[in-house]
């Protein structure tokens, strides 16, 4: 690695592999990089953008939500890691103004906090143009403050722009989880789809740690914190209903597919059409959510023809709430019934769903919106009630449709 007439000679242990192969070389304009607590992701970032800025080749804003934080935080993660390349002679660092300045090329790292908006409208390097944007501990952080931030990623620049975000994960109805983890698969470590990456790490991926570290995440007893903490997934809200579920791209394996339920929940204008294809595996107890149809406005002869390419002359198991729907549907070429739904349906395919192992295709980003917040109600001292919130849940309700001769019971009617 070569700065101005600087020859840098590092050796590659004393960086953690993984970071080593997806983040040093990573130039998508949007970089997620989360998981478990002391996985090592601030200090390789920090790595990077030392060694960026030596280069000559970037400019840094590093932000965190409150200013105060981060002087003992990503402040102290540059100085050290400046401090371990043993290049603190060329740099300058500015505690009081927050700034980092390369003296060999002028390029600089800034810092500043997003309860200051008006301060990081009026950043700007000495030399060139902010070319990365840094957000640490990034869900702390509203989703419009760091839309601006992105705005701010504009100018002629020799290298891309990124635009990089680090975190615990919380819970899944955070506006990270809504925005970028649609490309995300549940059995991979890194994804990389339409110019943003994301990168789960843990404890595991820090060969830096002392035992006592690895001890205290691995005897972790509080399950969200263990969830969260020590194994770096999201969080669930405590009444979500569904728990076995993860997002995998089954492309290959769904070629081998010939067991395909449908199900239809009608809706038009507040309440969505809800189309849902599955496949359903007895032998294993597992459930494909393959495909999905989800529209507001749709007349049943637009629904209809889209359904029929997907369904081909499959059964479908729509809402009998609309027979008239059904009958149209009929009309249209669907092989259309109505669902016999009936007393106690809803709460015995709720407990039929929960007891599958439950797999989503990437491309169900809707049915994954549902099943990641459906919930039960609470009562006024938050204790958990067996009656499930009814909305949002219109992919679901088609889902429990399309099952119900799997899940026939004596005394329950559907």
């Amino acid at each position: 690695m070569k700065s101005m007439a600087i020859n840098l000679q590092l050796d590659p242990g004393i960086f953690n592999e993984i970071y080593l192969r997806h983040q040093f070389r990573n130039n998508n304009r949007y970089q997620i990089y989360y998981g478990g607590s002391s996985s090592g992701k601030s200090v390789s970032l920090a790595q990077r953008a030392v060694l960026d800025v030596f280069n000559g080749q970037r400019n840094y804003l590093i932000v965190r939500n409150v200013q105060n934080t981060i002087r003992r935080s990503t402040l102290n993660e540059i100085t050290k890691a400046i401090s371990s390349f043993k290049l603190t002679q060329y740099f300058q660092i500015n505690k009081t103004d927050l700034t980092i300045t390369c003296t060999l090329n002028n390029r600089q790292i800034l810092f500043a906090g997003l309860d200051d908006p008006e301060k990081i409208k009026s950043i700007t390097p000495i030399d060139g143009v902010i070319t990365d944007i840094w957000v640490e501990e990034a869900t702390e952080c509203e989703y419009a403050a760091v839309k601006q931030l992105d705005k701010r990623l504009r100018g002629r620049s020799k290298v891309k722009k990124r635009l990089t975000l680090s975190f615990n994960p919380i819970l899944q109805d955070h506006w990270i989880y809504e925005q970028y983890f649609d490309i995300w698969e549940d059995n991979k470590q890194f994804v990389e789809k339409n110019d943003v990456s994301i990168l789960k790490t843990t404890y595991k991926d820090n060969k830096f740690l002392a035992q006592d570290d690895i001890d205290a995440l691995e005897n972790e007893t509080d399950k969200y914190y263990y969830e969260v903490y020590t194994l770096g997934n999201w969080g669930t809200l405590g009444a979500v209903i569904f728990k076995k579920w993860r997002v995998e791209d089954f492309s290959e394996l769904e070629k081998t597919f010939d067991n395909y339920r449908h199900g239809i929940d009608w809706g038009f204008a507040e309440d969505p059409f809800a189309y849902i294809k599955s496949h359903y595996d007895k032998t294993r107890k597992r459930l494909y959510i393959c495909d999905e149809i989800e529209a507001v406005d749709l007349l049943n002869s637009e629904s209809a023809p889209m359904v029929k390419e997907k369904a081909g002359r499959d059964r479908v198991i729509c809402d009998s709430a609309e027979p008239k729907s059904v009958s149209e549907y009929r009309t249209l070429g669907v092989n259309a019934k109505a669902a016999k739904k009936g007393p106690g349906s809803v709460e015995y395919g709720i407990k039929f769903l929960q007891d599958l192992e439950i797999i989503v295709h990437p491309r169900c980003q809707a049915f994954k919106a549902e099943i990641s917040k459906y919930k039960f109600k609470e009562d006024k001292n938050g204790n958990v009630l067996p009656i499930p919130v009814d909305k949002d849940n219109h992919l679901i309700d088609g889902l429990r449709y399309s099952l119900e001769d799997d899940m026939k019971k004596p005394g329950v009617h559907f």
